[in-house]
Parts: C-alpha cells; structure tokens; sequence
C-alpha cells in the first residue's frame, strides 16, 4: 500500500500558491469533513503562514455530526474560521461570503476608515484533488464561474471567480504534498476514493476499511452486514464473515472476499453505512508524535 505521487505540475501549483498570496486577503482551505487529517495538505500551513484562514469541511453530510463539532472547536482554537459545506446540493455555501467578512472584520474597518471603499475582498481557494473544490466554488459562484478582469498585479490566465460585488476568489490547482509520511493517510484517501481505485488492492483496502469499522462504527456493520464485529479480529477475517452474511460465494464454497471488497466500498462511498468520520484530532497528535512533531 505505498501510495506515492508528486508530479512535476505540484511543484509548480506551491510556486504559485507561494507567488500569488501577496495578492489576497484570506485562505479558503477545502477539505473533507469524514477525514480531516488526510485531506489537508501539510505543506498548506507553511505556505500560508499568518495570513487569515477558512477551513471548509465539505461533505460534512456524510461525516459524523457529532465529529463535524469537535473539528470545528479544534480548527477555530487555531485561530481559523470554519465553515460546514455539502457541495453537491449547496448547503452552507451561502454562508461563505458571510463567514469570510467575519473573518476579516479588523481589516475591513480598517479599509473602511482609510476610506477603501468598494474594494473587495479577495479569497484564495485551495484543496487536495478530488475533495470537491470546483463543485464548491461552482456553488459558490453559482455556477456562473465569471472570471473577474485582469488587473494590475495579476498575470493573465489566473482564475479568478467573481461571488458578488465584494468578493472575488482565485481558484488554484488541486495540490498534493511530495509523499505521504504514513500509510494512514493514502490509505484514508482511498477510501473516499481521492485516490483512484485502479492502482489499489481492493481486498487489501477493504480488509483496512472494516478494521477501522470494527473499532470506531461497529453499529455501521452490526446494521448493515447483521455483524456483530469483534474489533481485534483481522480485516480478511472480518471481510469473511460479512462476505458469508452476504452469500457471496465463488465455486468450491468459498467466500468471495473481492466481490464483499468491492460492495463495502462502494455503500461506504455512497452512504449507505450512515454518517462516519475516521478521524480525530486525538489520531492528529499520535501521527505527529509518530513523525516527531511537536
């Protein structure tokens, strides 16, 4: 399961993430609310530095509430704003421009007081691949995606997205980082599906997703497979037995474990095992102390 990637284009995106900071006034970082560690980009805190920051937890619908909560405390004791989205049908999107003026409210006063009146507010937008940033910034837009004129300062074929008369954000490239310290992290994208399904081991993948169930959601296999998961077991033997509450079977009498893989994956994908987050800030500190963090 080692999932690395860094392609040339990555190395050019943080240039111009780098590059093109001095011509905004916040961060809007997107990420995905059922894994929050794996889908932030650790280089982003370092590029962005001091600069003010929104986390977007998109797809928050598919992500435990209850989690969605201890996230938000966790990213605003920070000092970051935080808002829940779900792209796809728009909810809480429409609180974006309104959040974003919260979060600048000094430097708005400030403008206001040196007499900038009619500037906008201007919003960089970033996110790992495949975490929803151009359905979100479609959203957001609604749907128009109008590029705002070129002006000083801002070389021509950069994406910028008009919101409103005082909001224009700067769509950039997904970005990855150069690799994945932990398997855990790859690992967590793959289930969402952020990293595609063709160059994993399914089996291998859904025997780490049922692990990770059996511990943290065992009522999501209790309801779904009628399996009453002992959280020490195995995944190929938890993958096994749903496999045999299933029926899958192959010739021989044997259990179709690829076939249950693909099932588990697919209906944690699509919802169909209720609303699950797979990590904690708690799994935050363990994986930086793992990697001698402070």
């Amino acid at each position: 399961m080692n999932i690395q990637w860094y392609p040339g284009h990555m190395t050019k995106t943080r240039r111009q993430i780098q590059a093109d900071l001095k011509l905004v006034d916040l961060v809007a970082e997107i990420i995905d609310a059922r894994i929050p560690i794996s889908s932030r980009n650790p280089d982003i805190d370092e590029l962005v530095g001091e600069k003010p920051r929104l986390i977007v937890l998109n797809r928050a619908d598919q992500a435990d509430p209850a989690m969605n909560r201890v996230w938000t405390d966790w990213f605003r004791r920070q000092g970051w704003a935080v808002l829940e989205t779900n792209a796809r049908d728009g909810k809480g999107v429409g609180q974006f421009s309104t959040v974003i003026r919260q979060a600048l409210k000094e430097k708005l006063e400030q403008w206001k007081a040196k007499g900038l009146v009619g500037r906008p507010v201007r919003a960089m937008v970033v996110g790992v691949p495949n975490v929803g940033k151009s359905t979100f910034i479609n959203q957001v837009a609604k749907r128009k995606s109008a590029k705002a004129g070129n002006r000083p300062g801002v070389t021509r074929g950069k994406q910028w997205v008009s919101v409103d008369a005082g909001l224009e954000l700067l769509d950039t490239p997904g970005i990855l980082w150069p690799k994945f310290e932990d398997e855990t992290t790859g690992i967590h994208l793959a289930f969402t599906g952020a990293v595609k399904d063709e160059i994993m081991d399914l089996e291998t993948l859904a025997c780490h997703l049922i692990e990770l169930l059996a511990r943290r959601y065992p009522q999501a296999l209790a309801e779904r497979y009628k399996l009453e998961a002992d959280p020490g077991l195995p995944g190929w033997e938890l993958l096994e037995l749903c496999g045999k509450k299933r029926g899958f079977r192959i010739s021989g009498g044997e259990v179709d474990t690829e076939r249950m893989a693909k099932v588990l994956l697919d209906e944690y994908r699509s919802g169909k095992l209720g609303n699950l987050t797979f990590e904690t800030p708690q799994d935050l500190e363990s994986r930086e102390a793992a990697h001698g963090r402070d």
